[in-house]
């Protein structure tokens, strides 16, 4: 796991480091974590993908971390973005740049540890997926990277949220249960499966994925499918 922080008082910076090798230490998980004392340093060396999570505080001199987070999310739409800020009052602002969670300063070991095991935690549910058996072979499909599921034609056609299809022969029956187990998936239609993080939009009678693929809506299954929906934005959002 590859941590960032940023923060312009040098105490601080010095004391979250050291919190972060005793979890190092105690968890015994392979950490590598960069400093920064200056959003601008942070930026100006950073590109998409290079962290994990982000350490941001957001009171700095020059660019804020706040101005910060929205000129990272830019360019990288997936690092956890964790700020550290004297105040709650910029928590509702933090819903704008999807941040993962804030800290109040002075940063708790126990705060600290905790989000660290959170992120760890869906680390681990993000490699869970299904073992088909495809013409080529065995394939394996991680949840978090499937779009949906279709049966057509007696063969099952499961979409990957980078456009990519493998097919396999069986029903959808075979693999509904332990889909819908998951709170992420809900069947659409009769032959959809969907995976709510994939949806990008949500129409009466289709609905568009991320990767711009059109699924189908059941008349019958329109109004649970969009109560799904909407439950999963709060939960995107962060909002409970």
């Amino acid at each position: 796991m590859k941590i960032a922080v940023c923060d312009d008082d040098s105490q601080e910076l010095e004391r979250i480091s050291s919190f972060i090798d005793t979890y190092k230490r105690e968890s015994k998980v392979p950490l590598i974590c960069k400093t920064f004392q200056s959003a601008t340093e942070l930026i100006s060396s950073m590109g998409s993908g290079d962290y994990d999570i982000l350490l941001l505080d957001i009171l700095m001199p020059g660019i804020n971390g706040m101005q910060a987070a929205h000129e990272i999310r830019a360019f990288d739409a997936g690092v956890k973005i964790v700020f550290l800020t004297s105040s709650p009052e910029f928590a509702v602002e933090s819903y704008a740049v999807k941040a993962y969670d804030y800290i109040l300063k002075p940063v708790s070991k126990d705060k600290l540890f905790s989000i660290l095991d959170a992120v760890m935690a869906e680390e681990q549910k993000s490699l869970e997926g299904l073992t088909v058996k495809t013409q080529l072979g065995m394939a394996r499909i991680l949840f978090s990277r499937l779009a949906f599921v279709e049966i057509m034609n007696k063969k099952l056609y499961f979409h990957l949220a980078d456009g990519g299809v493998q097919e396999v022969t069986a029903s959808l029956a075979a693999f509904e249960e332990e889909l819908l187990a998951r709170a992420e998936f809900v069947k659409v239609h009769r032959s959809y499966i969907v995976n709510l993080w994939q949806v990008g939009e949500l129409g009466s009678k289709e609905l568009i994925t991320h990767a711009g693929k059109t699924v189908p809506i059941s008349r019958l299954l329109y109004g649970k499918v969009r109560e799904a929906y909407m439950k999963h934005l709060f939960l995107e959002k962060g909002v409970e």
